[in-house]
């Protein structure tokens, strides 16, 4: 027991009265204990914290991503400060330093914790795939320009140059990327007017469809059902014409067209489908229980009589489910029913 004390209150002097090597290998020391002790802690706080809110548990890691190496080299310093007999030189340097890597801790966690909030609110929820990186590029920008400014001016350093050669630089900058701006305050409008939502799915004018799932300074992903990619530019984002079929809700009504022959009762053509077409929606998940069906006759032809189903339906990506289900069920309870479908052979 005596040699443990002896060796311990020798590494004690080494450590307090050591020179340089001695204190440089025990301010690393203190960092990589404080890392280490920290990212433990932060891991059962992000656990708590999924426990206790709505809130995802990605979000929160990308809430706290850093903190446990920006605060441990704080805890670090700290304890270098404390426990060692540093020059009064070393202790200036290490106190500057710390106040940096506040304002640097700082800058980080609120950058991280507006982009979360900001994804939160943009994104549609349940869907992780989705993004806004234009947002949370812009928010994060922001704020580390924030932050730079104030280390700056904690190190003396005249932040008024900068800004007037920032300043003066900006106005070629704007007229040689005229298209890159009108994409990236194309899409910042887009989504502030909150017309378009991460995850909504939508078609394009021009014909393409699918859920937005991304975007950035310059580009909307759209991911198409086939699971490829769409690259639109946002401003033409901005200007199309476009239908959003998750606004203001996501159900919506199909229809899906049938002709019968003249020879047909319609009333019981009419009963018959509205039965087959309740049962669908009551079974199937891609249909809306409760939603009466509706059936609507619409042409008297050269060779039979066209109606419409109306159908109801959870989501636009559900159509083709439905349509299935309803077509296989109609065309074998017609079969039962002596109802004669119209078959043109041309």
């Amino acid at each position: 027991m005596d040699w443990f004390v002896s060796v311990y209150n020798m590494m004690s002097r080494e450590i307090e009265h050591g020179g340089p090597h001695v204190h440089m290998l025990a301010f690393f020391l203190f960092i990589g204990i404080g890392i280490f002790i920290l990212h433990w802690v932060f891991r059962g706080l992000i656990e708590l914290l999924c426990r206790v809110t709505p809130v995802r548990r990605e979000s929160w890691r990308n809430t706290f991503r850093f903190m446990p190496t920006l605060l441990g080299i704080l805890l670090g310093i700290q304890l270098t400060k404390g426990i060692l007999n540093l020059p009064d030189f070393v202790q200036n340097i290490l106190e500057r330093h710390y106040h940096s890597v506040v304002i640097i801790t700082v800058t980080f966690f609120f950058a991280h914790l507006l982009s979360s909030y900001l994804k939160s609110k943009l994104m549609k929820s349940g869907n992780e795939s989705a993004t806004t990186s234009i947002l949370t590029t812009i928010v994060d920008l922001g704020v580390y320009m924030v932050g730079l400014i104030i280390i700056l001016g904690s190190y003396g350093i005249s932040i008024s140059p900068l800004l007037t050669a920032l300043g003066a630089g900006s106005l070629a900058s704007a007229l040689a990327l005229q298209d890159t701006l009108a994409n990236l305050f194309s899409g910042i409008t887009t989504l502030l007017s909150r017309q378009v939502h991460m995850g909504d799915y939508i078609r394009l004018a021009s014909g393409e469809s699918g859920r937005v799932t991304d975007m950035n300074w310059r580009n909307t992903t759209i991911r198409t059902g086939t699971g490829n990619m769409v690259i639109v530019p946002n401003k033409s984002i901005a200007s199309a014409t476009l239908t959003n079929y998750e606004q203001p809700l996501a159900e919506c009504t199909i229809s899906i067209p049938l002709t019968i022959t003249y020879d047909n009762d319609l009333q019981h053509v009419e009963d018959v489908t509205l039965r087959v077409a309740r049962d669908i929606l009551e079974s199937s998940e891609s249909g809306v229980t409760g939603f009466e069906p509706l059936v609507r006759f619409d042409t008297m032809g050269d060779y039979g009589i066209t109606f419409n189903v109306v159908l109801r339906i959870r989501n636009i990506v559900d159509e083709a489910v439905l349509r299935h289900e309803f077509i296989k069920e109609i065309f074998t309870v017609y079969q039962k029913e002596n109802i004669q479908l119209l078959i043109r052979k041309d």
